[in-house]
C-alpha cells in the first residue's frame, strides 16, 4: 500500500489492495479461523472503513494481520498481527509515552503504545499472545511488547513475549528500554 489520503481514510486503490491482501491471507491460513467465511468478514470491513484503514496500517508496518476469531456475543471479528517475527516497521520503540519521556538520551522516535493508538489498534494482552502462539510459530528470533498489567507498569516495568525452545516466555524489561529485535503485536476488533 502506498499510503492513505488522510488518517482513517483509504483511497479506492488502497482499499482494493488491502482487501485483496487480507482475503489471500484468510484463504491461505484457514486454520486460524475455522468456520468463518471471507464474505462475512469482508462485509464487516466494508461497513467499517476506519477499521480497514487500521488493518492497512498493520499491514504497512509488517504485521500481516489475519482473522483469529469471532466474538460470539457481539459478532465482531478479531484480527491479530500474524507475521512470523515481530513487525519490522515497529521496532526500536520503548513501551509508552511515560517511558519515552523519562529517557534522558538516545530516545527512540516513539513508543509502542503511542504507535498502536495512532494506528487505531491495541497491544496484544498476555492471554492473546498465548492464543496467537497456538496458531503457529511466532517470535522465534524476536520479541514483542505486550499490554502490561497496571501494577507492573506502576513499578517502571513492562512485559514482552517470545517463543524459544518450543515454549512461550513472558518476561519483563524496564519500560524505557528498546531493541532492534522488539516491536509490538496488535489486535483489532471489527
Amino acid at each position: 500500500m502506498k499510503g492513505s489520503e488522510s488518517k482513517s481514510k483509504l483511497s479506492p486503490t488502497d482499499k482494493k489492495d488491502i482487501l485483496g491482501i487480507l482475503k489471500a491471507r484468510f484463504e491461505k491460513h484457514a486454520n486460524r479461523h475455522k468456520g468463518l467465511k471471507w464474505a462475512d468478514v469482508e462485509a464487516k470491513l466494508e461497513a467499517h472503513p476506519d477499521k480497514l484503514w487500521s488493518l492497512g496500517e498493520m499491514e504497512r508496518t509488517g504485521g500481516e494481520p489475519d482473522v483469529v476469531g469471532q466474538d460470539k456475543k457481539t459478532g465482531e471479528y478479531l484480527f491479530f498481527d500474524c507475521s512470523p517475527e515481530t513487525p519490522k516497521g515497529r521496532i526500536s520503540t520503548c513501551y509508552d509515552r511515560e517511558a519515552l519521556d523519562s529517557r534522558k538520551e538516545h530516545k527512540p522516535k516513539t513508543s509502542a503504545v503511542d504507535m498502536a493508538e495512532a494506528m487505531g489498534i491495541e497491544l496484544l494482552t498476555e492471554e492473546q499472545y498465548h492464543e496467537l502462539q497456538k496458531l503457529g510459530e511466532f517470535d522465534l528470533k524476536t520479541s514483542s511488547w505486550l499490554k502490561s498489567p497496571a501494577e507492573v507498569r506502576k513499578l517502571g516495568g513492562a512485559i514482552f513475549g517470545d517463543k524459544r525452545f518450543g515454549r512461550v516466555f513472558i518476561y519483563h524489561n524496564g519500560a524505557q528500554s528498546y531493541y532492534a529485535a522488539r516491536a509490538f503485536r496488535g489486535a483489532l476488533k471489527v
